[in-house]
């Protein structure tokens, strides 16, 4: 069975056409850059067989993004699909595990969208136009908040009435959890540990959204992003934690409109907001280290790396026996200097990085702590894509049986 995997970042969309049971990756790459202006132009990284493309294509929302992957995928009948695995961010209290698409879930998607306002209205459309343009081809749903569902009451409750957060359903669900899950199953490997027996921090630290997850004996028990993925860490376009008497201050700047007050929180606050430069991190470190950045730059760099490191201590406190910190996504797999940032002067905590492993960690998945450390820092490339495949295929078959 050929599956087409669409993950739909904030300001990405991968994609992998992945050949299962045998988990072969036929074709793939990543629309980057979706979205507000950076530094770098928008552009399609496209591989299939040995040859890897880039193309350069102004891509201002991800349904732009989408119509070019499908330009590409096109051009060669072999890529043609069995069926599609998606994957959506929120699923509500609705979905708890992967769901096929029908009229019945994408209505029920329709009623949820506006947990995830950056995520799952482009995500939906991708489904629609799967559905539209390849009529008969089953796809499949696969929920960021799944994992996350063994949060316990006390982390994931929200200290307002009762009666309200039952009627509302409020409640902290989590994110970025079919990343988390697969890189923290691929330390247990490289750890010789039963993946029920992992204590570990992980860090999906990406170009566009970011979080933190505390996993204890495997099953995820806390995670930076709460009832939306607007809380947590400081990530691209959005604020991350904040006082909520702001939000009321900004509704009366705005005079009430919660849409523009959801617009500045989601879309231009975060990296963006702050630096006035670019929405990625990865400029900003760049301006920095070339002394040509300037006040904001520096300070939003510092608070980036101050939000992460204030979050790894506090999960190191949540998980205890900690086995591992783990790093992945687009930052955390390709930016020696956050690792280094967050890590460093953590002695105390057991955590020693080693700056040689750390610096020239390119063929992952590697550990680049000193060995001495009695906590192991580990650097795992996530693929969600895979992930997705192995849950869509498992429902699919399921179903044929």
């Amino acid at each position: 069975m050929k599956i087409i995997v669409f993950n739909c970042g904030s300001s990405s969309l991968k994609y992998r056409i992945i050949s299962m049971p045998d988990e072969k990756e036929i074709a793939g790459g990543e629309a980057q850059r979706i979205g507000p202006k950076t530094a770098e132009p928008s552009r399609i990284i496209h591989r299939h067989g040995d040859k890897t493309e880039t193309h350069l294509v102004e891509m201002r929302s991800h349904a732009e993004a989408m119509a070019e992957v499908r330009k590409l995928l096109s051009t060669d009948s072999s890529l043609t699909p069995d069926a599609f695995g998606h994957r959506v961010v929120h699923g509500g209290g609705v979905f708890s595990s992967a769901a096929l698409i029908s009229d019945e879930s994408l209505d029920q998607l329709e009623k949820i969208k506006h947990l995830a306002p950056i995520h799952n209205p482009p995500a939906m459309k991708i489904i629609h136009a799967c559905g539209k343009e390849y009529p008969g081809i089953p796809s499949v749903a696969v929920f960021d908040t799944a994992f996350h569902a063994t949060i316990p009451d006390y982390a994931s409750t929200y200290c307002l009435p009762y009666e309200i957060s039952e009627k509302l359903k409020i409640r902290k669900y989590g994110f970025h959890g079919t990343s988390h899950q697969f890189v923290a199953e691929e330390a247990a490997k490289m750890l010789g540990k039963p993946f029920g027996e992992l204590n570990a921090v992980s860090c999906h630290l990406g170009s566009g959204g970011a979080s933190l997850c505390a996993i204890v004996n495997g099953k995820s028990v806390d995670n930076t992003m709460g009832y939306s993925p607007l809380q947590g860490l400081i990530m691209s376009t959005r604020c991350g934690d904040l006082d909520p008497a702001l939000t009321l201050n900004l509704l009366q700047h705005f005079i009430g409109s919660t849409a523009d007050v959801e617009r500045l929180l989601n879309t231009r606050s975060g990296v963006l907001g702050m630096s006035g430069a670019s929405a990625d991190i990865r400029d900003i470190f760049s301006l920095d280290k070339r002394d040509c950045g300037n006040q904001r730059t520096s300070l939003t760099a510092e608070a980036y790396l101050w939000r992460i490191k204030k979050y790894i201590g506090s999960y190191m406190a949540v998980v205890k026996n900690l086995d591992a910190i783990i790093f992945t996504d687009t930052i955390g797999e390709l930016i020696p200097h956050v690792r280094w940032a967050v890590c460093s002067d953590m002695e105390y905590f057991g955590l020693k990085i080693d700056s040689e492993k750390n610096e020239h960690a390119e063929s992952l998945p590697v550990d680049v702590s000193q060995k001495d450390s009695r906590v192991k820092i580990l650097v795992v490339a996530t693929n969600e894509e895979l992930a997705i495949a192995r849950r869509t295929y498992s429902l699919l078959a399921g179903d044929k049986r």
